[in-house]
């Protein structure tokens, strides 16, 4: 039986068109059949390089007899969590009632409304004490909304009053310089002393965390902290959670040791991790990252996809890292993992900014043409018919999905990114365009808000930025290209709102506090005016340490200036000069590369 999941977009989704389960895909169909039937919903979220949801998948969606009581007494939606982000998030944070232990696939149960009056995650075949077995949690859930539906549909509204009550903030003042070292100092204090990175097993790479004790401020207010950063990215790159054969690193180690990894290889660590390794000087881990990006994620037309599996086929059976665990030889002749083809805005900007500034950095025009490409795609492709960036494509086909504030702010930033490193201002323009948009406000998923169901109240980072935090960063790009105060005063607001949360636990806000430090600090900003990009003044430049490095020849540094970016401004006359700046304030320009000091120094 083919069930209505073949025709989606999602690579997730399709993988289960063979299910004998009756699969609706996310949208208004599935919950009308549920209030039609006036039965519950059963929304089981994964993505599809997630082995748990392999395994749920091959042990209990393919059986028969499991899928006969699901289509009795359920209407069964799948969902995609990196197409559907919002979804994804709404129903994490309503499962936090019923369950700590969160993760995917995430399996809840919902009224016809799709409220949440219980939830779980992965549920064996047959019951392993003290877990239950599916079919008994299954027949738990019917027995419980048929005998006691008021009890069930009242804790449902429980659920939604409450989330929208954690949703509320209390806006506090910005972090000073010490406020922020002591937020450093506290993520510090969760090293692990012997085997590096922070807390116990499973060991993540927190990459966000890392941005954050990379930060300036933090390099000069809290030099141990940003020292223990230091120690978690060599740990990392000597450890089993790299691949020392494709580049790359896996989601996360299930040791302590740094052993043992969940073999996916996911975009948004790995883009994240490039910006990592190029900021602490790590060229073999910055090109093994961009060597995977390029060889293994890069789709046909430009873009990044979104993770490569964990699973293989070896000798015939479906193997969970054996592909990785062979060396160079070993893997010759082997199909490798598949890859998740989707093109993620927002996770595809995290890759247009990373390869973007390691390109330049480096000297690498390869890298920064995939970024080039990657951007033409998100921008041609990801857009419905009224021309609005949505969530996601795959194979040229745009997503139904909307796009969130983190998409639009990550795509944003690598845009900015991408316009400093081959200088042309198209690009620059482009990003405030989002940025714009963004700051106005956009329609969260329309079938959450037609329920009464409210996205996650939770600004913490997962394994990428924020939503809040990204949209900051990249307000606060634009500042520092002289687009205007405003955009500083709409970074400074989203630090207002959240500031108290982050310093308190700052372990789940590093990109908040990234942002914070860039508010505390002037940033440092170096125009490299030049007919020649490659030439050792520039390169001298794209070595500083600097919060922006712009390259441009005099006519690219008038249309930056004509697009009302006042960081170029009067500098078209100049060619071969250098300007290196302090929040605007510029020392006299200099035309020797030795003259142009690789530290950050005062103006």
């Amino acid at each position: 039986m083919t069930n209505r999941l073949a025709d989606t977009l999602s690579p997730y989704l399709r993988a289960h068109a063979e299910n004998p389960v009756d699969w609706y895909p996310w949208g208004e169909e599935a919950f009308a059949e549920a209030q039609r039937r006036d039965v519950p919903l059963m929304i089981s979220i994964g993505y599809s390089t997630c082995h748990w949801c392999h395994v749920m998948a091959r042990e209990s969606f393919s059986d028969p007899e499991t899928a006969a009581i699901v289509n009795r007494d359920f209407v069964a939606v799948k969902v995609d969590r990196e197409e559907h982000p919002e979804v994804d998030g709404a129903y994490m944070a309503a499962a936090s009632a019923f369950t700590q232990n969160l993760g995917w696939p995430l399996t809840v149960f919902a009224t016809p409304r799709g409220r949440t009056f219980f939830a779980g995650t992965y549920w064996p075949p047959d019951s392993r004490p003290p877990m239950p077995s599916f079919r008994e949690v299954l027949a738990a859930v019917q027995e419980g909304w048929t005998q006691r539906r008021a009890q069930a549909e009242e804790s449902a509204d429980a659920v939604i009053e409450a989330l929208a009550r954690a949703a509320e903030t209390t806006p506090s003042d910005l972090p000073d310089a010490a406020a922020l070292a002591g937020a450093a100092s506290a993520i510090a204090d969760r090293e692990d002393p012997q085997h590096g990175g922070f807390g116990g097993a499973p060991k993540f790479p927190v990459a966000t965390v890392l941005r954050f004790l990379q930060a300036p401020l933090v390099r000069r207010q809290n030099a141990a902290a940003a020292d223990a950063g230091r120690r978690a990215l060599s740990a990392m790159a000597a450890s089993d959670l790299r691949d020392d054969v494709g580049g790359g690193f896996f989601r996360y180690a299930t040791q302590r040791d740094w052993t043992v990894p969940h073999y996916e290889r996911m975009l948004t660590d790995n883009a994240q991790l490039l910006d990592v390794a190029l900021d602490d000087g790590d060229e073999v881990t910055v090109r093994g990252i961009a060597g995977f990006l390029i060889d293994v994620l890069e789709r046909e037309g430009g873009g990044f996809g979104a993770a490569q599996d964990s699973e293989s086929w070896i000798d015939g059976e479906r193997s969970e890292g054996g592909y990785y665990l062979r060396d160079a030889a070993g893997r010759q002749g082997l199909e490798p993992p598949a890859v998740d083809g989707k093109v993620i805005t927002g996770w595809n900007g995290l890759a247009i900014g990373a390869l973007a500034r390691a390109g330049a950095a480096l000297g690498e025009a390869s890298w920064v043409d995939a970024a080039r490409r990657a951007a033409d795609a998100v921008l041609t492709t990801n857009r419905d018919a009224s021309g609005a960036l949505v969530r996601a494509s795959l194979d040229g086909v745009s997503s139904t999905a909307v796009a969130t504030p983190s998409d639009l702010g990550l795509l944003a930033d690598g845009l900015f990114a991408l316009a400093l490193a081959t200088g042309e201002a198209t690009w620059a323009i482009a990003a405030r365009g989002i940025v714009d948009l963004a700051l106005d406000g956009i329609a969260g998923d329309p079938l959450l808000s037609a329920q009464g169901i409210a996205s996650s109240p939770d600004q913490t980072d997962g394994d990428l930025p924020s939503g809040s935090a990204a949209l900051a960063q990249a307000a606060l790009t634009a500042w520092r290209l002289g687009a205007g105060e405003r955009y500083r005063d709409a970074a400074a607001s989203v630090v207002h709102a959240y500031a108290a949360s982050a310093l308190s636990q700052p372990f789940a806000h590093g990109s908040l506090l990234r942002v914070a430090a860039g508010l505390v600090d002037p940033p440092r900003q170096i125009v490299v005016v030049t007919d020649d990009p490659a030439g050792a003044l520039a390169v001298a430049a794209r070595r500083a340490d600097a919060d922006v490095v712009g390259v441009v020849s005099p006519a690219q540094a008038e249309e930056f200036a004509a697009a009302g970016f006042e960081l170029f401004a009067g500098r078209s006359g100049t060619e071969g000069l250098a300007y290196d700046c302090r929040g605007f304030v510029c020392l006299l320009p200099v035309s020797e590369p030795h003259e142009l000091s690789r530290e950050r120094v005062a103006v």
